[in-house]
């Protein structure tokens, strides 16, 4: 089921998600929604809380190399209380955000990421990783945290991106 995405400055947003402790049922229903809810945006990934759910999940939907197409439901990487063990290097890349429709900007970031989290099953995995995924990663981790990717622009670019969006919505 396609859900409706909060898109900034919903103050739920804001709100920093919950460890996961059920791998039920209603866990599997919420992570197929996800799901379905990315591959009608055409997004790359969605944390939980920008549905509304403020639960330590997200989903990665990252094509293999230079596909343009969205993976399967079974390829997607469905992240369960992540924890990162390493973050190190530092890489400027472009991000977007389904939360911010059609606003992109130059993010900093770790260029190299170690996280760990479980499955659907609960059954734990790691990521090892120095690409677009690390970045992505921490992205939709963010979300967990209650922190939109915005709020690492510089206080110059904040206020032009503020005062864009107040117009787009007025």
């Amino acid at each position: 089921m396609v859900r409706e995405i909060l898109v900034y400055p919903d103050k739920r947003l804001k709100t920093i998600s919950e460890e996961v402790t059920s791998f039920d049922e209603e866990l599997h229903t919420l992570l197929d929604d996800m799901y379905d809810t990315t591959k009608a945006q055409i997004g790359l990934g969605l944390a939980a809380i920008q549905i509304g759910v403020p639960k330590r999940v997200f989903i990665l939907t990252i094509p293999e190399g230079d596909s343009e197409e969205m993976v399967s439901r079974e390829e997607t990487l469905e992240i369960i209380n992540p924890v990162f063990t390493l973050l190190e290097g530092k890489v400027k890349k472009q991000e977007g955000c389904l939360s911010v429709p059609g606003y992109y900007e130059d993010i900093e970031r770790y260029s190299h990421a170690i996280v760990e989290y479980q499955d659907r099953h609960g059954e734990k995995h790691t990521i090892d990783n120095d690409e677009f995924l690390a970045i992505a990663l921490q992205h939709e981790n963010d979300h967990l945290d209650g922190k939109i990717f915005v709020e690492k622009l510089s206080i110059l670019k904040r206020k032009k991106f503020e005062k864009k969006w107040k117009k787009k919505f007025k």
